[in-house]
């Protein structure tokens, strides 16, 4: 499930369930968990990465978005903010995302190659 609403909405959060999750994670570890993610659990899309996904020409997609999570190549974490952050990228679009639990991800920002 792909969640998504600006700061505007009057949508109400549930506070996800923490699980305990072994950061960092390997590229391929951390791909796995993001593509079960994206099939089973919450990927949130929101906020920042909103914003810098309509500066793009043309605008980023939640599509785009969720096709670089499932298709793109993961590169090793940076711990940033005090979370662990993913860098994935296709040819032409980078994403980066972060876990907040075994049963969630958010993006944290994107955008598109010149």
């Amino acid at each position: 499930m792909v969640e998504s609403y600006g700061a505007e909405s009057a949508k109400e959060a549930v506070p996800p369930v923490r699980d305990p999750l072994p950061e960092p994670l390997d590229p391929i570890k951390a791909r796995d968990l993001a593509r079960f993610i994206l099939e089973h659990g919450l990927t949130s899309i929101r906020g920042h990465v909103l914003d810098e996904m309509k500066k793009e020409k043309p605008p980023l997609t939640q599509v785009d978005v969720t096709n670089v999570i499932r298709a793109g190549a993961y590169q090793a974490p940076e711990m940033e903010k005090g979370t662990w952050r993913y860098r994935i990228h296709t040819q032409r679009i980078a994403v980066v995302i972060a876990f907040r639990s075994e049963r969630e991800l958010r993006a944290v920002t994107a955008w598109r190659f010149r």
